[in-house]
């Protein structure tokens, strides 16, 4: 079971006699200022605010620097075996599988032509994605992309690199006449302006919610499932709330994989429709 349940089901055995009390629920999905490692105790981690501005060390943060040096390991020891030899071996294997899938699968189709520019940060925001997700699936660790910070800011990088993509192709004054359809009536232009122009802000939006509600539903469900056992204070439903719990978390594996891939293929969507207007 993952972590969220290990500790929800501690904290819950403590708090039984007390049928009201749900939310612990919600103090094992958001973030904290401490890392728990419940029965043994919890880790507090150092508050710091500078010039007036509270830029304390958070759960989240650490293990969104534990996915970023996961990440720095594993494709240093991938690069070090293809100089030891060109054909990939092992996870390195793995490794080239999933970036030959963004850069065939993903990049190449919605892109197009200088698709190679952008593959660089699509193949960050996929791995950094999955490794995030995966590692929100041991025990005692937390998922990042359930806190929309993190989600909002991923969907606004990809923003960025959306408009920089789209000016930079078309030019300042020639991306935002193509967002304009040819054929509308002039009359319809003010308002086809402030349609596309919302069009552009809710892409990110959308990608920042969706990411967000996917990986924080999976884990509510799988706690209040586990919950259950306590809160209707009977071991009867143990089978069927464990057994539930369990197949949500085998989905929660595929779900870690598709919510990288969808990420990644929308921004990549996006800055194809950016960057070649005419199609």
């Amino acid at each position: 079971m993952d972590a969220n349940t290990v500790k929800a089901v501690s904290d819950t055995l403590a708090q039984a006699n007390n049928k009201s009390d749900s939310g612990w629920i919600l103090h094992h999905i958001l973030d904290s200022r401490y890392i728990d490692f419940e029965p043994f105790g919890r880790i507090p981690l150092p508050e710091i605010h500078l010039f007036g501005f509270d830029i304390s060390i958070t759960k989240h943060v650490v293990f969104m620097w534990l996915s970023l040096l996961i990440l720095v390991l594993i494709f240093y020891a991938v690069s070090k075996s293809y100089k030891k030899s060109r054909i990939p071996r092992g996870f390195a294997n793995v490794a080239e599988l999933l970036v030959v899938f963004v850069r065939d699968d993903i990049a190449k189709p919605t892109i197009g032509k200088g698709f190679e520019k952008f593959l660089p940060y699509l193949l960050t925001v996929f791995f950094f994605i999955l490794t995030a997700n995966f590692l929100g699936l041991f025990p005692y660790s937390a998922t990042v992309t359930s806190n929309i910070s993190v989600t909002a800011t991923l969907a606004t990088i990809s923003f960025i690199v959306i408009q920089a993509g789209g000016i930079r192709k078309n030019g300042l004054f020639g991306y935002f006449k193509g967002l304009i359809p040819h054929g509308v009536p002039v009359f319809l232009l003010p308002v086809m302006l402030v349609v596309e122009i919302l069009g552009l802000f809710t892409r990110p939006f959308a990608l920042a919610i969706r990411l967000f509600a996917n990986m924080t539903a999976g884990h509510i469900v799988i706690l209040a499932l586990i919950g259950l056992i306590f809160i209707l204070k009977t071991f009867f439903v143990a089978p069927v709330s464990i057994a539930f719990a369990l197949f949500i978390y085998l989905l929660e594996i595929l779900v870690a994989l598709i919510q990288a891939y969808i990420f990644t293929m929308l921004s990549s969507l996006f800055i194809g429709m950016a960057v070649h207007q005419e199609h």
